[in-house]
């Protein structure tokens, strides 16, 4: 329904648009055609005459696009209509007594229409007393001036036109008719100067961004406001402008509406300029960049933005300075802006001339809102990430902690007692043969047997739940036996460094289990490698195989339980894994090394080369034996 509407909208502006361009040539082709040839101007001049209602039309085509109001377009389409060529009244419309005196008293409304224009400049509305009285005086005098001409103008005040009869003339007042015409013209001289002489003392005395807005318009008006003096002097005289000055005058015409949709492109893009604003400040409210920003958006360096703080209850600037009553003075105002539920943000200190373009000043607001609110919610957020990335971390060493009492429990109690258990049956079977019973001595040692497949369950059961190598040489110690349980081939390489915090050694032990797992079951490989390194401040464990790839992270509940202790620690994992073409699973965790030199087996480092290749996981590319190498024999493997 929006869109139809709008559609509509620009249907009927392009319809009047076509209509008032096909009245304006029709006017200036059919006036030149119908003069006798003598009476004709030159043919550059008429040109140019008919091109000054074609630039206001363009001109209005074009403020209606990007305007903050119709106003402005609908003056400009009101000059084309009553851009009205003297030698159409002269030799077209004279002939009809009752039209020419109607067109003879609104031939000059275009001037009034084109000072109204600029006093609407740039804000599209008569913003102030000086405006409002200069365009009440205006009308008033046109008013004055279509009545004295309807009613007293006569065949004979026009000398150049060969006019008919003026049925509404009411009587004969040569004298009044004369006083009220060039006083019109010379008021109507007077208003334009006056105009154009406060308009450049604004821009003079103006901050940059009020000459920025209003950059053009006063040349324009200057120049066509000189022309207007000299003409209504001429015509005073009873004499007729020079060509030149005539010419010149179209040309500064022709300046006024393409000055104001100058300014109109100018304020668009100031707007356009708070994108960019929200670009510098979407990832928060940082008060420096803000304030620094906001200047450049606006092109205003007198900007000052002052931040309300809820404790202090005032407002202060990005370096905590109080705000000073001073700082929002001559030429300056106050923009608040507030969150929506009406608590006080900051105040922006602009220049007083960005006041008339309020859309821009709402996107400014809007824009220190949404940063405002982007940096609570981005600081919320992180709070809570950190919060959840602490209570995995917290719920991994618990896990961890469980693990290691398990196993303690495990191996120093039901483990002591099951091998205390055996050697007692061990010392009743050795009983039992001396005595000569072979039936129980038997018996004793197949209970001898079970027990030991047992404690061996049990050990491996242990093991599972955290490896005692693990605890007490580290991950140079665990991953080489690790791998050397593995039923793959596996070549191990291990980098020399300190030992890792507990939580990092265990989720990369487990890493790396849960990785060879998948390879002995699902990779049908014939061969894997295993490294781990320390680059800059990371830990990273390599384990690749040779296998028939197509693996992905999220099958199988063992990975995704590893992917989760990963990024409990802030590490990641990367999978590639081609088909036919092997599986490679890279971990990166912070290592956060420290000196643990006290630790029971830390002696020559936590992680040892394999070669010198080790540390870069792509080194290896042929298959070799299998080894496992511990600490201190660096070259000497471990066939498996």
């Amino acid at each position: 329904m929006a869109e139809h509407g709008y559609r509509r909208r620009v249907a009927w502006r392009s319809a009047t648009i076509a209509g008032v361009v096909a009245l304006s040539l029709f006017m200036e082709i059919s006036g030149y055609l119908m003069a006798p040839p003598s009476d004709r101007p030159e043919i550059s001049y008429t040109t140019l005459h008919a091109i000054v209602p074609l630039v206001f039309a363009a001109c209005a085509a074009v403020a209606w696009a990007i305007g903050p109001n119709p106003i402005p377009a609908r003056l400009m389409i009101l000059f084309v209509v009553l851009w009205i060529p003297e030698t159409f009244f002269y030799f077209v419309v004279g002939q009809f007594g009752w039209v020419w005196p109607i067109v003879r008293g609104v031939h000059l409304g275009w001037a009034v229409v084109a000072g109204i224009l600029v006093l609407v400049y740039p804000r599209g509305w008569l913003a102030d007393r000086f405006d409002r009285v200069v365009a009440m005086i205006a009308l008033a005098i046109s008013v004055v001036y279509l009545v004295g001409t309807v009613a007293l103008a006569g065949p004979e005040s026009i000398p150049e036109c060969v006019c008919a009869p003026n049925p509404y003339r009411i009587a004969e007042a040569p004298d009044l008719l004369r006083t009220i015409d060039v006083g019109y013209r010379a008021v109507g001289a007077g208003l334009m100067v006056l105009i154009a002489i406060r308009l450049l003392v604004r821009w003079v005395r103006g901050s940059v961004p009020a000459r920025a807005v209003a950059f053009v318009m006063p040349i324009a008006l200057i120049s066509w406001a000189s022309m207007a003096v000299v003409q209504a002097a001429a015509y005073a005289a009873s004499t007729t402008p020079g060509q030149v000055l005539r010419t010149v005058a179209l040309i500064a015409m022709a300046a006024v509406p393409v000055s104001f949709v100058a300014g109109l492109a100018h304020v668009r893009n100031m707007r356009a300029r708070v994108a960019d604003l929200m670009k510098v400040t979407r990832e928060g409210a940082d008060r420096g960049l803000w304030a620094e920003s906001l200047a450049r958006a606006l092109r205003d360096d007198s900007v000052r933005v002052y931040w309300w703080e809820e404790d202090r209850g005032r407002y202060v600037d990005a370096s905590g300075q109080p705000m000073d009553s001073a700082d929002a003075g001559r030429g300056h105002s106050i923009l608040p802006v507030a969150s929506p539920t009406g608590l006080p943000i900051a105040l922006i200190v602009h220049d007083r001339a960005l006041t008339d373009n309020m859309r821009l000043l709402d996107g400014v607001s809007s824009a220190l809102r949404l940063s405002v609110d982007n940096g609570r919610l981005r600081s919320d957020l992180e709070r809570t990430l950190d919060q959840v990335r602490q209570s995995r971390q917290r719920i991994v060493e618990a896990g961890d902690e469980a693990r290691r009492r398990i196993e303690r429990d495990l191996h120093d109690g039901a483990q002591q007692q099951l091998v205390s258990l055996g050697m007692n049956l061990r010392l009743a079977a050795n009983t039992a043969r001396q005595q000569g019973q072979e039936d129980l001595a038997a018996e004793l040692e197949r209970s001898i047997g079970t027990l030991n497949e047992g404690l061996k369950e049990l050990r491996e059961l242990a093991h599972g739940i955290h490896p005692t190598l693990l605890s007490q040489g580290g991950l140079a110690l665990a991953i080489p036996e690790l791998a050397g349980r593995c039923p793959v081939p596996v070549d191990v390489g291990v980098q020399a460094e300190g030992r890792l915090p507990e939580l990092i050694e265990s989720t990369a032990y487990f890493a790396v289990a849960e990785t060879l797992a998948n390879v002995a079951k699902h990779s049908q490989a014939t061969r894997a490698w295993v490294r781990a390194y320390v680059e800059g401040d990371d830990l990273v464990l390599v384990v690749r195989d040779n296998g028939v790839g197509g693996a992905s992270l999220d099958r199988g509940t063992g990975m995704l339980g590893i992917v989760d202790r990963v990024d409990a620690v802030g590490g990641s994992i990367e999978l590639t894994s081609p088909r036919g073409a092997g599986t490679t699973v890279t971990v990166r965790m912070p290592a956060a090394l420290e000196a643990s030199t006290d630790l029971p087996g830390s002696g020559a480092g936590l992680l040892v080369a394999a070669g010198p290749e080790a540390a870069a996981p792509d080194a290896v590319t042929e298959p070799g034996p299998t080894r496992a190498v511990a600490p201190g024999v660096i070259g000497s493997p471990v066939e498996h």
